[in-house]
């Protein structure tokens, strides 16, 4: 099952469907659409850049269009897809507060098991969307957006409850942890100094160390884990040189990266590589 929702002036698309949808990534790669997958009654089993993952029933996780995603098996999935032009996650992150946690935040794959009660919410407000997928007039289009908005709200919510977040430390906490995830999202490739995205923040970079200890990490830790991450990814899925790859995340000298690389992964992005080709 699979319903698509296009809009010609602005190419905006949205995809609601089941584990059809799913079905062309069966080899990895990057999905080009903001997804979200929500298991009913069986898990599913994927694989994120690289690392696989069951999700048990009854819980949703979300992907952004940077990670590369393997479908392996699920059945009864619902899943949704949409591009920046359906839903801007930037442009509209003041009414739904997701970016830098539910998208590009610190935690590689958001994963949130649902109870009963929220479970039903999310079915019911399924239930809405196709509905209005069928009433086709000159509201439908934002109609849909607002059921988005509505949904990622509540996964965000949910998010963050099931993370501890608004019992444990103030909003104000997990709003300035949000600007920097999506700063360094912005800007991993070119700025690796706490103090560059400190400024961006008009914070010191004490303010920033002593505000994420209570989030156990650390300013230095999500910018040099977004490195990691990327140059993983590059090794994993391109066939790009260790100095290449290195260029390309800011480093002049490979060195430097590789020095970082081996301290997370004790490897070499050379070494990593190898490793790779026997598996």
């Amino acid at each position: 099952m699979q319903k698509t929702f296009t809009e010609f002036s602005t190419n905006a698309i949205l995809k609601i469907g089941d584990e059809e949808l799913l079905e062309p990534y069966k080899t990895s790669k990057q999905p080009e659409l903001y997804t979200f997958i929500r298991t009913t009654n069986s898990r599913a089993e994927i694989v994120v850049d690289s690392m696989p993952y069951t999700i048990e029933p009854h819980s949703v996780l979300a992907l952004t269009v940077v990670q590369y995603f393997q479908f392996i098996l699920g059945k009864d999935l619902v899943v949704y897809q949409f591009n920046r032009e359906f839903y801007c996650i930037k442009d509209h992150d003041q009414e739904v507060s997701c970016a830098g946690l539910l998208f590009f935040g610190n935690v590689h794959i958001p994963i949130i098991e649902l109870n009963e009660k929220e479970n039903r919410k999310l079915h019911i407000l399924h239930e809405v969307f196709l509905d209005e997928l069928e009433t086709e007039d000159t509201i439908q289009a934002e109609m849909l957006r607002m059921l988005m908005a509505r949904f990622i709200i509540i996964s965000t919510r949910l998010l963050k409850s099931k993370e501890g977040f608004i019992e444990t430390v103030k909003n104000s906490k997990i709003d300035l942890l949000r600007e920097f995830n999506m700063l360094v999202e912005s800007y991993f490739k070119t700025d690796h100094s706490v103090s560059f995205y400190a400024d961006k923040l008009f914070k010191s970079p004490k303010t920033l160390s002593n505000n994420f200890a209570k989030l156990n990490t650390s300013p230095l830790q999500i910018i040099h884990e977004r490195i990691i991450l990327e140059a993983k990814r590059l090794l994993i899925y391109t066939d790009k040189t260790a100095k290449e790859i290195a260029y390309e995340v800011g480093f002049e000298d490979a060195s430097h990266l590789s020095r970082l690389f081996k301290k997370h992964t004790s490897l070499s992005p050379s070494d990593f590589k190898k490793q790779l080709k026997k598996t």
